[in-house]
């Protein structure tokens, strides 16, 4: 190396010319040729000096980072030694596990699954009976629908509980307590984590990829209950039991595919005793940014589903204390758009942030129609074409508080009963409702929602709705989907 390239020993050398020039300069002598050429080889040997001591440095240098190198390799060598010294031990039991409890272990969390917890209740004040609530003009369903009971009340909490059993699946359950003191299983599936190409395949029970709001729990609603289209054709909540496969296409814009088996067990199918697929479920959505404020999703989907002996009860035109049971069987289908817009200045929705969401159904029932088939059990064919949808807005004006508004309306459209018309006949009728809430959340994990709403879901009839709703968080809760 030359010496000139080292900074730090041409400073060296400097400082010892300048102090030897200073000191020669305070004797003032007077230099010959000789005298210059002995300042000359003073200069060379210190440079020789120095240039000994640096490299002497160096060396120590390099021999003291190569020991830390070899104790960082060694202490990695012990914790891998360690790690599969205990997942040797854990072995056994995680066999006893997969097989006596149903549950397969695996990963960082084999034995600490996450656990959350949605505690949701609140207060309800109708103007009108909700012993009386119905969609006129559709066929009742039995779903969780309508504004439920006066007064204070338990909500719906959820208790979930998931972790990645292994590097190849995720599993998670949900059950649902509800304030009548029963339990269910709102979702228990399986999904895998490490397909190739964007595909995810899951299998279980879930909430049907058919519209937006169907996929979601309730608690990450923007209002309080279900849109009207969603009550009256999936009876509130659609859930499948059986496999959905998505693929994420390989493409610059997220497009996304989806396709579901199940069984039809859930409204608008109904229980059977057959073998094989009872619905099955197309899906397609698209979306993406534009610019760094904006970003939107819009999709289209498609269920058919069977129905074996779909009961209902209806009331006798003339005597309103007769009742009849009726059954429907046959096909329905269900045609659904969806589409939702989000902005937030500049990609950042902390301080302020708005969301527009709507959706779009269509259905079409054809079969048979059994009227009081505890006696008359009279069957005629029976045909039906009904449509739905809902449009909203919710606006964070400030930290921690949002306002939104929802219209949605529903129309009767056609019902053919063929023969029992008389006894069987729907009102045509529009159902509508408009909806303003105005929620706090002081913390991600806890929110209050006042809303008001008003209710014309029943024809000739209008029910002045006021809501307030708590929803608290406890526990490991993972992020909501778009």
């Amino acid at each position: 190396m030359s010496f000139l390239r080292h900074p730090t020993r041409l400073a060296l050398a400097a400082g010892l010319l300048l102090s030897t020039t200073a000191h020669a300069q305070g004797k003032a002598p007077t230099l010959d040729a000789n005298g210059l050429q002995q300042l000359r080889q003073q200069i060379d040997e210190l440079k020789r000096s120095y240039d000994s001591r640096i490299q002497a440095l160096e060396s120590q240098l390099q021999q003291a980072q190569q020991q830390l190198t070899q104790q960082a390799a060694q202490q990695q060598s012990t914790a891998a030694a360690v790690a599969a010294a205990t997942t040797s031990l854990a072995a056994p039991n995680t066999t006893i596990a997969a097989d006596g409890a149903g549950a397969a272990s695996g990963g960082a969390n084999r034995f600490n699954p996450a656990v959350s917890l949605i505690l949701t209740g609140g207060y309800a004040g109708l103007s009108k009976s909700p012993d009386t609530w119905q969609l006129s003009g559709f066929l009742p369903n039995g779903g969780e629908i309508g504004p439920g009971k006066r007064g204070f009340g338990l909500g719906e909490s959820e208790l979930t509980l998931s972790a990645n059993i292994d590097h190849l699946f995720y599993g998670a359950v949900t059950l649902a307590v509800s304030g009548e003191n029963t339990i269910s299983a709102e979702e228990a599936f399986l999904q895998t984590t490490a397909l190739p190409a964007g595909l995810k395949l899951k299998a279980g029970r879930f909430f049907a990829g058919l519209g937006y709001l169907n996929q979601q729990h309730a608690h990450n609603w923007d209002f309080i209950d279900a849109p009207l289209a969603q009550q009256a054709f999936l009876g509130g909540r659609l859930q499948q039991e059986g496999v959905q496969a998505r693929w994420v296409l390989p493409l610059e814009r997220y497009v996304e595919l989806g396709l579901e088996l199940g069984n039809s067990n859930g409204f608008p199918g109904s229980e059977r005793d057959r073998n094989g697929t009872g619905a099955t479920l197309l899906s397609a959505h698209t979306g993406g940014d534009i610019g760094f404020s904006h970003s939107w999703r819009a999709g289209a989907s498609w269920l058919q589903t069977r129905a074996d002996g779909r009961e209902w009860t209806s009331t006798d035109p003339i005597d309103s204390a007769t009742t009849y049971t009726n059954t429907f069987s046959g096909r329905s289908r269900i045609w659904a758009l969806d589409g939702v817009w989000k902005w937030a200045p500049n990609g950042n929705g902390r301080v302020t942030n708005f969301k527009l969401q709507g959706e779009y159904f269509r259905r079409t029932e054809s079969g048979q129609v059994a009227f009081d088939t505890a006696s008359l059990n009279s069957i005629d064919s029976y045909r039906s074409a009904q449509s739905g949808w809902h449009l909203q807005g919710v606006y964070q004006f400030m930290p921690q508080w949002r306002v939104g508004l929802r219209h949605d309306r529903l129309d009767s459209g056609r019902n053919d009963f063929g023969v029992n018309a008389l006894s069987l006949a729907l009102p045509s009728h529009k159902p509508q409702r408009d909806t303003l809430m105005v929620d706090w959340s002081p913390s991600e994990y806890s929110r209050w929602r006042l809303q008001f709403s008003d209710d014309r879901a029943r024809q000739g009839v209008t029910d002045h709705q006021i809501f307030l709703q708590y929803q608290m968080s406890l526990g490991a809760h993972g992020a909501h989907s778009y």
